[in-house]
């Protein structure tokens, strides 16, 4: 007989502990041992210790099953954690994972570092020769307290947890395995004609999920609706006791008005009714070609008399109850009384120990990774001890041979050589101290040389940077060097960036400087850069730009208080005035990795000239601090004249900037923007620089060279006789 092995699927509802023992002999799943303990009272009651009624729940199954050794899967209720599903573009099926951990950060509203979450591809996914074709990807994940919080009561009755799974995903894993095995088992899947679909209902306390799968596809909601709804609705019409309500919903029939009873119910259904057409409605409107053959039920809240019927009525579809399995065996589970009266509840335990069994279409697993690690060290210590254990073993074999060999060894006759050798190690250590004496001094002479060369370039760093960051200040309306006046430029028609102060602080670690906020401020710049100058980021410069790490290294912060008037009215339709006037004409002018970025001409320490990139200057990260809205500024006019301004008799003087009938005010109102602007510079010797640039056209020349000799090689080849 083929080997066996046990798998414990465990649900922790509101109101039981459900708990379902499968084993795998000859390939069949044998059902061997269950349990269902119904806690005294409903977890989600305000006066319930939630904690304590799950701690002897466990505390009871451990007692009655002898404790448990086996691999356990437990379930966690589909609202704790998240399920999405996308179509990577066709791609390699090793880069599938680098595409997921993208979509994660994406999807996913948390920081990665507080979730646990795994990914898996959908059954029948189209995989040929390694590429991933036509495929969906699963996406799931949980807060890692949440996931902690689930575990906490299995960690304190000593049971370790194997496997966590969403509890839907344990539906569709006991659907796919006992009703679509057949469809699965061809896995072949036409997205162009799929099969019929079929929706799981599962109704628990407090909330409902629903699931669509044709078996390679799933959709999942859930839905604020449960039990507890027809308790409360008979609580409040009837003014009965929760304990008296949930016996009564139970036991309808045998009530003394029992049509009273489903009428007061009655709301509740038309709730739940039309939460399940508006589910259903939603995925139809995502999956116009699908088709719904059946809807099944689960939960014990299915046995409350009258509710698949009413279900089957008001929605259209074949209703069923899931309270048999098709594939699952074992007579002393299935035959029992208990476990027949709350089949439907098992559903998800089913769906565990499949998973568990490894017969399961989704394997991925909740689990934390760091609990994954622990047991795996824990695992190998055994090994570990007896490796070490080994090697002491082998140690002291080995000094007790030496020893003996040592006892029978004639010191005189080594003498000699003996005392060879220590003169040769005093001269070698001589030697040693000698050099290393030598190589202290000339370290010393290299950096007192350097020093005295790199004098003249020091004194000329603060010129260059200072002509580099002025060339690249944007001045359009300058010609020649000339400032237009205001009748060639108006004032707030000048695209112009006026530079207040400049001031400068040197980090011995620009870390310091670059803060996770002004980290997310700079990514969030230059996306509005990209915007703006028509060159938006493709999804990798965009995930490089949020992976971007920031300066590294000493370096200086230079800072630029600025203002500009390009603030007219009539621009404001096409977004260039203000700060996206700042961003289009100089963050964008000292972007290093931009095309259109300036360049500045500088004296070479031979006399002649070269041009530098703001890359090669050291200039980066350029960011403008602030977003603000222009401010109406006074600006006095230089033609102003002041006995025009006057009347001949009265005095009288023109009004706020009004202008007199022959002459010109003494001011002009424009709106004004100032802001501050930053960039790091990192210090680039020019003697680097020039050495870089000419190594640069070294090697352009030798590959042009070689591009002529292999042309000219052709052509004497091409012309040969």
């Amino acid at each position: 007989m083929a080997k066996t092995q046990s798998v414990w699927g465990i649900e922790l509802g509101q109101t039981a502990l459900k708990a379902l023992r499968c084993t795998m002999v000859d390939g069949e799943v044998v059902a061997d041992a269950f349990d269902f303990i119904e806690y005294p009272k409903i977890l989600s009651q305000p006066e319930a210790d939630a904690d304590e009624l799950i701690a002897d729940s466990i505390a009871q199954l451990l007692e009655r099953n002898d404790s448990i050794t086996d691999k356990v899967c437990v379930s966690v209720p589909g609202q704790s954690g998240l399920a999405k599903f996308f179509k990577p573009p066709p791609v390699e099926v090793k880069k599938v994972a680098d595409i997921v951990r993208y979509e994660a950060r994406q999807q996913i509203p948390f920081d990665l570092a507080d979730v646990v979450w795994d990914f898996q591809m959908m059954p029948g996914s189209m995989v040929e020769e390694g590429y991933a074709l036509e495929s969906e990807v699963g996406l799931f994940a949980m807060k890692r307290e949440q996931a902690y919080r689930q575990l906490a009561p299995f960690d304190r009755a000593d049971i370790e947890v194997d496997v966590v799974q969403l509890a839907p995903l344990a539906l569709y894993n006991m659907l796919a395995y006992d009703r679509m095995n057949e469809r699965l088992d061809a896995d072949v899947f036409d997205p162009d004609n799929p099969p019929a679909s079929s929706v799981v209902l599962s109704i628990g306390t407090d909330s409902s999920d629903l699931i669509i799968t044709n078996g390679f596809r799933i959709w999942q909601r859930s839905m604020p609706i449960g039990g507890n709804h027809f308790t409360r609705q008979l609580t409040k019409d009837l003014k009965l006791t929760f304990a008296k309500a949930e016996h009564l919903k139970r036991n309808a029939r045998e009530a003394v008005d029992p049509k009273l009873v489903f009428q007061t119910m009655r709301p509740v259904f038309n709730d739940l009714v039309t939460e399940v057409q508006r589910s259903i409605g939603f995925f139809r409107s995502l999956d116009k070609k699908a088709e719904i053959g059946e809807l099944l039920l689960t939960g014990n809240t299915v046995k409350m008399p009258g509710l698949a019927a009413y279900l089957e009525k008001n929605l259209g579809y074949d209703v069923q109850v899931l309270d048999r399995f098709n594939r699952l065996t074992g007579d002393d589970v299935l035959a029992n009384p208990a476990f027949r009266d709350n089949a439907p509840t098992f559903a998800v335990c089913y769906g565990l120990c499949l998973q568990g069994l490894n017969s399961s279409q989704m394997h991925t697993s909740l689990v934390p990774r760091e609990i994954l690690t622990e047991r795996m060290i824990r695992a190998k210590k055994p090994w570990t001890v007896a490796a070490l254990a080994a090697l002491l073993l082998g140690m002291t074999g080995h000094y007790a041979f030496t020893e003996r060999s040592w006892a029978t060894t004639h010191d005189d006759l080594w003498s000699n050589s003996v005392s060879a050798v220590t003169a040769m190690e005093s001269k070698r250590s001589e030697h040693e101290k000698r050099d290393s004496e030598l190589d202290a001094q000339l370290s010393y002479l290299n950096v007192m040389g350097k020093e005295v060369s790199g004098n003249a370039e020091r004194r000329l760093k603060w010129l260059e940077i200072i002509k580099t960051v002025n060339n690249a200040v944007p001045r359009k309306s300058f010609v020649g060097g000339k400032i237009p006046t205001r009748q060639e430029v108006p004032l707030d028609e000048r695209e112009d960036i006026h530079v207040t102060r400049f001031d400068t602080k040197y980090y011995e670690d620009l870390k310091d400087w670059w803060t996770d906020e002004l980290a997310q401020r700079y990514r969030d710049e230059i996306k509005n850069v990209a915007l703006l100058t028509n060159s938006e980021l493709s999804d990798e410069e965009a995930a490089a730009l949020d992976n971007n790490p920031g300066p590294e290294g000493s370096g200086w912060v230079l800072e630029l208080s600025c203002y500009h008037d390009y603030n007219k009215d009539t621009l404001e339709a096409v977004g260039e005035i203000g700060s996206d006037h700042v961003r289009r004409v100089m963050t964008s002018s000292f972007l290093p990795d931009n095309p259109n970025s300036k360049t500045v001409e500088l004296p070479r320490p031979d006399g002649g000239k070269e041009v530098f990139t703001l890359a090669e200057m050291g200039i980066s990260y350029p960011l403008m601090l602030d977003d603000n809205e222009p401010k109406v500024v006074k600006i006095a006019n230089p033609d102003y004249d002041p006995a025009a301004a006057f009347g001949e008799d009265e005095g009288e003087t023109a009004g706020d900037g009004e202008k007199e009938e022959d002459g010109e005010p003494a001011f002009f109102q424009v709106p004004r923007l100032e802001f501050v602007f930053q960039m790091v510079w990192q210090e680039q010797p020019l003697a680097e620089r020039v050495a870089k640039k000419e190594a640069e056209r070294a090697a352009a020349e030798e590959l042009r060279k070689q591009e002529a000799k292999k042309k000219a090689d052709a052509d004497a080849a091409n012309t040969a006789p």
